[in-house]
């Protein structure tokens, strides 16, 4: 596999539930539930064959591309037990098969990348994983419609720049969002992201995001990817499309227990090279990335077949989260974001009549 279909799929891992690929409307899954976004899907009977065919497609594509091997090797064996124990000899629903599937491979490796779909629509056979320009244009429409992530760009009290953002859409649509939002908070003391409802994107939006953020190329997330025994690296771009913010100003990032995938990514590498302050909750814990697989004609699996490295922790985050730096509970990150932002600003202001403004604003959130 060249490096710009493996770059394919770690865009496929991390992108949020709501993308869409191709005009089939096959759903994204790098997510950690099993709802599929769209009108409900009209259910279909699997019998033993199905079943049996299904299960494997999925022993098969874990052998070859799971990120842990071993691992791999057990969920495979505890699959194909449960076939021969008859476990799923009274399914015949084909969305609960997949539920199931989903369950069965989760509880064995607390993965929550992994997941099985069905849909009702037959799924083609590819030749390659570059989607048609039909399906491409299908999902940017699709992200459209979602602002490619941007939920809101805001200047609060204190002149603190405010960023809501709950996905990292394709670079194509993302990237003009980026650099307007840098214009309108160029000149803000600090800058607040609130990722608190951010399920994932497009890892090559996450380094393009982050490169605002930097003065000079920063190296971030590695990933290694266990069916090339490659590493990939990843670093900030030294020139952006708009304006830099820079690194002298505080930046704060807002998380949650949703904050999941790709935006675990970004707040990951922020957190650990200073660049920025986690305020709120321990996120998802969902780090693996990789590609979904078709195993017939209705039903699909994502198969996560890399995992990330920090240069600094050597680690990921997956199972575990990412610890905030400031613990709150993702009602209150905002309030407690802007105080501390507060506070780091009123010491270093030479304008009295600003000062004490700052200070009015810092008496009314504490």
């Amino acid at each position: 596999m060249d490096t710009k279909r493996k770059t394919k799929a770690a865009r496929i891992a991390m992108l949020a539930g709501a993308g869409m690929l191709g005009a089939a409307g096959f759903v994204l899954f790098g997510m950690p539930s099993h709802a599929q976004s769209g009108p409900p899907q009209k259910d279909m009977t699997v019998d033993k064959s199905i079943r049996s065919e299904v299960i494997d497609g999925i022993i098969a594509n874990l052998d070859r591309a799971y990120v842990f091997p071993d691992k791999a090797a057990m969920m495979g064996k505890n699959l194909h037990a449960q076939l021969q124990h008859g476990d799923f000899d009274s399914v015949t629903s084909a969305e609960k098969f997949a539920d199931m599937l989903t369950d069965a491979l989760q509880r064995d490796s607390h993965d929550r990348h992994l997941v099985v779909r069905y849909f009702e629509d037959a799924i083609p056979l590819k030749q390659d994983s570059d989607d048609s320009p039909v399906d491409k244009a299908a999902e940017l429409a699709d992200e459209s419609h979602f602002n490619f992530g941007f939920n809101g760009v805001d200047r609060l009290k204190g002149d603190i720049g405010y960023i809501d953002l709950h996905q990292f859409g394709r670079p194509q649509g993302v990237a003009m969002r980026i650099a307007a939002a840098m214009t309108l908070l160029g000149d803000t003391k600090a800058l607040v992201i609130d990722l608190r409802h951010c399920s994932g994107g497009d890892p090559e939006s996450v380094m393009l995001f982050a490169s605002y953020l930097y003065d000079k190329p920063t190296h971030l997330n590695d990933v290694y990817w266990r069916d090339e025994n490659r590493t990939e690296q990843r670093w900030t771009q030294a020139s952006v499309p708009g304006t830099k913010y820079g690194e002298t100003r505080k930046l704060y990032l807002l998380t949650s227990s949703d904050t999941f995938s790709g935006c675990e990514d970004f707040a990951y590498a922020l957190k650990n090279n200073k660049r920025a302050t986690l305020v709120g909750e321990t996120t998802g814990g969902g780090a693996h990335a990789g590609s979904p697989h078709r195993l017939d004609a209705h039903f699909m699996m994502f198969v996560p077949s890399g995992r990330p490295i920090n240069p600094i922790t050597h680690t990921d985050w997956e199972r575990v989260g990412v610890e905030p730096d400031i613990k709150a509970s993702a009602k209150n990150a905002l309030d407690l974001a802007q105080i501390t932002a507060l506070k780091a600003l009123i010491p270093v202001e030479s304008d009295p009549e600003w000062k004490k403004k700052l200070q009015e604003r810092l008496q009314e959130l504490d």
